[in-house]
């Protein structure tokens, strides 16, 4: 893939764009392989590959410049903006949204955000695409300033974006390195974004979290519901269940599943897909899985865990290693943290792993892994 900006030396987040994919993807799981070497019953099946372009479903920008002539993309070294509306990773029908942005920009005369100087209003646009084409636009301000203006203009601003597409204002007072605040007011009637990866509906909120890459997270998906129904367990547990990706896709006839995730919006968007989905049978709770799994009082047939990039907790590791569980599935998006829990869980076998390249253009890599609870 080529890049005008990296060549320019502009942007440089994707560290790889020079090399060419297949060589990415194989050191990827060569080094994949090297962290997982200690486990010699591991058997890595062939990577999942993306869209090398066009992969990112998320574009967080930040806005610059003038209110005549704003900047879409990053900052540099010195805080002043530079303009990456062109960035090849992000979705085309999220690039088609950035002139929208600007039209609005000079129409509503916001106010960009100065970061030198510490003035001005207009912070950041967040963007998230659905698989379904629909949009999710967050406008990220300092002050409740220009959001009057953002309100009354909604209708116009929505007949210039794709159907059942969300709206919401985020604010973000402090001066400091982050993308968003706590306080947000959706403008939309719809308050989710909508996705249906392998048909199966999920409700994204504005503060939520999902994969920016929606072709490989519906992969990772359709591997671990595989794992599951080839083990065929009565109960399930999805720890760090976010939205509920694994555990809609992991509910079956005859199985119960509980989603624990600390989140209560995320909890909230599983439930409304658990109830399109008519499953009477699958629980979402808002908990910290460890603290689930050491005060239920009973143990699954099986337990699939997607922690962040810092691994399980030693508590929940102890716990897993000597509980009734027989299979576990352990989604990572950090392969150095995953080598230090199989190592906890010495009374499972490693049997499978699977490196899924969730960020191509970049070192980093989603691996998932198929345990099995030894013989005794």
């Amino acid at each position: 893939m080529d890049c005008l900006y990296f060549s320019a030396s502009r942007c440089r987040s994707c560290t790889l764009m020079t090399v060419p994919y297949a060589r990415q993807l194989q050191s990827k799981v060569e080094d994949c392989q090297q962290l997982l070497s200690g486990f010699q019953s591991l058997e890595f099946l062939p990577p999942q590959a993306s869209n090398e372009q066009g992969f990112r479903n998320k574009a967080k920008m930040v806005i610059s410049g003038t209110t005549e002539q704003p900047t879409i993309g990053i900052l540099d070294a010195d805080g002043h903006g530079v303009d990456l509306r062109n960035c090849g990773v992000i979705a085309a029908p999220l690039r088609a949204v950035f002139p929208v942005i600007e039209q609005f920009i000079h129409d509503l005369k916001l106010i960009p955000y100065d970061v030198p100087k510490r003035k001005g209003e207009l912070k950041h646009v967040i963007l998230t695409l659905s698989d379904t084409g629909s949009v999710m636009v967050r406008w990220v301000l300092r002050t409740k300033k220009h959001f009057v203006a953002l309100r009354d203009s909604l209708p116009q601003f929505l007949e210039q974006l794709p159907r059942h597409s969300v709206v919401s204002v985020n604010f973000l007072p402090e001066h400091k390195a982050v993308l968003e605040g706590e306080e947000e007011i959706i403008l939309t009637r719809r308050s989710t974004l909508e996705f249906g990866l392998n048909g199966v509906p999920m409700h994204l909120r504005p503060q939520g979290f999902f994969q920016t890459n929606s072709e490989i997270a519906a992969a990772l998906y359709r591997q671990a519901r595989q794992w599951i129904n080839d083990a065929n367990p009565e109960s399930v547990w999805d720890l760090y269940s976010g939205v509920g990706g694994f555990a809609l896709h992991c509910a079956a006839e005859d199985r119960t599943v509980y989603g624990i995730e600390t989140s209560a919006d995320a909890v909230e968007a599983a439930k409304t897909s658990a109830k399109a989905m008519e499953l009477e049978d699958v629980h979402f709770k808002a908990q910290d899985a460890t603290e689930f799994a050491l005060n239920a009082g009973w143990a699954p047939d099986a337990v699939i865990v997607n922690p962040p990039r810092r691994g399980i907790s030693a508590q929940l590791a102890a716990w897993l290693n000597e509980s009734d569980v027989q299979h576990v599935i352990y989604s990572s998006c950090n392969a150095k943290s995953l080598a230090r829990d199989l190592e906890r869980l010495d009374n499972y076998t490693p049997q499978l792993a699977r490196v899924m390249d969730m960020f191509p253009q970049t070192s980093h890599y989603e691996v998932i892994v198929k345990l099995e609870r030894k013989v005794a």
